[in-house]
């Protein structure tokens, strides 16, 4: 389902720099989505968001900060506004006065979705991560020690079974994967090891 946005600049330069704080973030999540899976997923790519930007970008608390919230909201109207899905947070976002780039990063979550293409690494990355997080989560839930002992292989394996979390798009993995840096197999090791602990 398209939800093409129409446009790509997002927020006001001016604000660079602008952001609430994760309290608030949760506030707004708990607000707009009553669904616990839903916000589960939030959380798990918010977790592997901060990560990743700590870990493999170096990143400050301010940046860390840009990247966990992107990976909170992303998807923070999609149960009460389907047909409107990222226009309603975005602009929620803009007339909070954030971060142009938090709200550019959600808008290029799904450049096949939304029309807006990744431009920087955090843009790439919840890209990557987004359906990442989600088939890696389905395939813990199915084993009886979910993510104790989950192997990148067997995730991999599922991968190829199309019947498997079918409406994960593989086509989007394969593009958000060749526009980074990283192989399939190192993003699903991270995710993996980043979000079995989220709750």
């Amino acid at each position: 389902m398209s939800h093409q946005l129409g446009r790509n600049s997002f927020g006001d330069p001016a604000n660079a720099g602008q952001l609430m704080t994760i309290e608030e973030a949760h506030a707004l999540l708990n607000e707009w989505v009553p669904n616990e899976r839903l916000r589960l997923h939030m959380k798990q790519v918010a977790a592997v968001m901060k990560a990743w930007a700590i870990g493999k970008e170096n990143a400050d608390a301010q940046t860390a900060l840009k990247w966990e919230l992107a990976g909170l909201l992303h998807d923070a109207d999609w149960e009460k506004y389907p047909e409107e899905h990222c226009r309603i947070i975005i602009e929620e976002l803009e007339k909070r006065n954030i971060d142009p780039e938090v709200i550019h990063c959600i808008a290029s979550h799904g450049p096949g979705y939304f029309g807006v293409e990744p431009n920087n690494t955090m843009d790439k990355m919840i890209y990557a991560f987004d359906e990442l997080s989600g088939f890696v989560h389905a395939a813990a839930l199915i084993r009886p020690g979910r993510y104790e002992g989950l192997e990148v292989k067997s995730v991999l394996k599922r991968l190829k079974s199309p019947a498997f979390a079918a409406q994960v798009s593989r086509e989007d993995i394969n593009d958000a994967i060749s526009r980074i840096n990283y192989s399939l197999e190192e993003i699903i090791q991270f995710i993996i090891d980043h979000q079995k602990n989220v709750n």
